[in-house]
């Protein structure tokens, strides 16, 4: 009783936050244009009777996503929309490792280290048009989040209708630890999270499973993975765009699950209490004084999460969830757009590429983060992210007055 109660109180909150909902809207697809059959590997399509799903066939890189990836799942996604006789659209990843890891911020490394700025301008204007697209999108969406759900991996099948979760899964937002911050709409899904949860997995990269997912709002339905063959087979035969059938089929399958005993959502209590804050110092000091006085392991491990990650990223991406809370979607992806070109401009830090480098290339795990402390990220260093980028350089264009006529 004390388990069932606890889940519905944060699944009561997710929903009155309202942050995934689907609306009918008018949009005309764009052109399609074909790409070479090696790119078009990279994204698989099946095709059933009043369905298609784009299947992320990458495997060699946990299905991280590329330039080319985006760019054809805009293509098929916008294509798709416009087509009648498709009733719903599914996403899922070639294997069971991994959904999709986010982000192939190693090509973004080498684009940067060889000067191709505009590339990765272009990327992100790309991903997050694709969010946009997904979170508005005019046909019920089912992702199948088996395995790996990392960073902007996490940020594309979150603003779907239907989210699948597996015992797989693993999802976290790790981008603090390289350097960057919480993107593709983490800042509108993160900031809607029962209590503070979302600044504590923003600031510590924490992961959650598919149990815990379900349990605050992240996941619609959990599957074991032995079933999700079983479920696609269903989906399959659907000749529908009614959500309620959908949902239904997807319950037939779907197992009740809750969090272990040691899971993160049973210590919502501490969480809201210290990442309530308004600042990192704020939350660095009331962390440091608990693990001190009362010796609270699990306030050590949280304090040595959050110190291992650059201060300018810290610092950003709280500022992020807390103006995400108070905005749309749209308005979440413009901002993050600005600050994402910020951190690939390299003016003020060079911790994005420092951050891949350490983690991700060298391996080596000591990063020289700049600034060196929190005290050194200055408020209007922490500004200027978050600030619009001016004439020369052209703001985040998203289709709203197509998509959502009444915003």
């Amino acid at each position: 009783m004390t388990k069932t109660k606890f889940l519905f109180q944060l699944s009561r909150c997710w929903n009155k936050s309202g942050v995934v909902s689907w609306h009918r809207r008018s949009f005309s697809a764009l052109p399609n244009y074909a790409q070479p059959d090696y790119l078009q590997q990279e994204v698989l399509v099946e095709g059933r009777a009043n369905s298609r799903a784009a299947i992320l066939n990458r495997p060699s890189s946990l299905n991280a996503l590329s330039a080319s990836m985006v760019a054809r799942l805009n293509r098929l996604y916008e294509s798709w929309e416009d087509n009648s006789d498709i009733g719903f659209v599914m996403m899922k990843g070639a294997s069971g490792k991994a959904f999709c890891s986010g982000t192939d911020v190693i090509e973004l490394y080498k684009q940067l280290s060889g000067g191709n700025t505009d590339a990765c301008k272009e990327f992100f204007r790309s991903l997050y048009k694709f969010v946009y697209v997904l979170g508005t999108y005019l046909r019920p969406h089912v992702a199948v989040m088996d395995g790996i759900v990392m960073g902007g991996g996490g940020g594309i099948p979150v603003h779907g209708m239907f989210r699948i979760v597996t015992d797989r899964t693993i999802f976290s937002v790790p981008e603090v630890q390289l350097g960057f911050h919480p993107d593709a709409g983490s800042s509108y899904y993160l900031s809607r999270l029962p209590g503070y949860l979302g600044e504590y997995l923003a600031l510590t990269g924490d992961k959650l499973n598919g149990a815990e997912m379900m349990g605050c709002g992240l996941a619609t339905h959990y599957s074991p993975k032995e079933k999700l063959p079983w479920i696609e087979d269903r989906l399959g035969k659907l000749i529908t765009d009614d959500p309620s059938v959908i949902g239904t089929s997807l319950a037939q399958y779907g197992s009740i699950v809750y969090p272990e005993k040691a899971s993160v959502l049973h210590k919502m209590e501490a969480i809201d209490e210290i990442f309530c804050h308004d600042t990192v110092e704020e939350i660095i000091a009331v962390l440091e004084d608990k693990a001190a006085s009362s010796g609270d392991k699990w306030c050590a491990l949280v304090l040595d999460k959050i110190k291992e990650a650059s201060n300018l990223s810290l610092k950003i991406a709280l500022q992020s969830i807390r103006e995400g809370r108070f905005q749309t979607l749209d308005q979440c992806l413009i901002r993050e757009y600005r600050t994402s070109l910020r951190f690939i401009s390299r003016r003020i830090s060079d911790d994005f590429c420092e951050g891949v480098r350490v983690r991700l290339v060298d391996k080596d795990f000591a990063p020289k983060w700049n600034p060196l402390s929190l005290e050194d990220v200055s408020d209007d260093m922490v500004a200027s992210f978050f600030a619009p980028l001016g004439e020369v350089e052209p703001e985040l264009d998203l289709p709203v007055s197509v998509r959502e006529p009444d915003v």
